[in-house]
């Protein structure tokens, strides 16, 4: 992990991190090393932005997702509570599909009260050292291959024909793709809100998806924990200096390749303690 966080947020077996507030945080996952930058609309202590992290009782399974959800306040609130007990119910799948089927029936649920989403979950498996990656709607994530140092689109249609995910709550019975990939050492991932790609600046024009990976592949190489501060000035400067008119989150996740952690005894306890019910999660 690198220097440029002092604090680390290192997860434990059977956590799950995250919410809808205001992040700067670096997260240690085995296998991943992750920033998390969240920015609610006009400096509010909460916005419609949803990011949760969550790591299963085995120490193999890291999970991520970044949600966009229409509204704010109280209502998004209640959304991301119950997104976060979907993620503790599907904590210890290594399989990501009934999390996603979940999650687009919760907000089919909720359409008539006009509650839509997008969303982006990502399943790292540290013994396969393989992300698995489904996109309902969101913004593309970007990758960064250490072994040709180039930047580029992750996405279905990069590595196989299919047709996008439509947004979460448009309908319950959609089926939704997913894919995965093999990482390699140093391999970043970004994941991000649309409020990067549809930064505008004087004249109205979109930063877009382009535009965000020339800022990516603009910056310099090393220390990964820079790439998202870069990132974020890169997206102000193209704003020249107007407000951001919408929630702002980017994660940054870099590959270490690290195999999971050897549980001590006292830490499989835990971890049988928060599986069975007897101890808070």
């Amino acid at each position: 992990m690198s220097d440029s966080h002092p604090h680390v947020h290192t997860l434990h077996c059977m956590e799950i991190f995250g919410g809808t507030g205001v992040r700067e945080e670096a997260v240690a996952m085995p296998g991943l090393d992750g920033w998390i930058y969240s920015r609610p609309f006009e400096g509010a202590t909460d916005g419609g932005d949803v990011h949760y992290v969550s790591l299963c009782g085995g120490g193999i399974v890291s999970r991520l997702i970044v949600a966009d959800v229409s509204g704010h306040g109280v209502e998004v609130a209640e959304v991301a509570g119950a997104l976060r007990a979907m993620m503790r119910a599907n904590i210890n799948r290594k399989s990501q599909t009934r999390l996603v089927a979940a999650l687009n029936r919760q907000f089919s649920a909720m359409a008539q009260l006009r509650r839509f989403a997008t969303a982006v979950v990502v399943t790292y498996l540290a013994t396969k050292r393989t992300l698995t990656v489904c996109n309902a709607g969101h913004p593309r994530p970007l990758l960064y291959r250490a072994s040709t140092g180039s930047w580029e689109v992750l996405d279905l249609e990069n590595l196989a024909a299919g047709a996008g995910n439509l947004p979460l709550g448009i309908d319950d019975e959609t089926p939704y793709a997913q894919f995965a990939v093999t990482l390699e050492p140093e391999d970043v991932v970004l994941l991000y809100s649309d409020a990067l790609v549809e930064a505008c600046d004087a004249s109205d024009s979109l930063l877009g998806e382009a535009g965000l990976l020339d800022l990516a592949r603009s910056l310099p190489r090393g220390d990964p924990g820079q790439i998202g501060p870069g990132l974020l000035a890169g997206v102000d400067r193209h704003r020249g200096g107007l407000p951001c008119d919408d929630d702002a989150t980017l994660v940054v996740l870099r590959h270490t390749s690290a195999g999971p952690k050897r549980l001590s005894v006292g830490e499989k306890l835990d971890v049988y303690a928060k599986v069975f019910g007897m101890k808070r999660v």
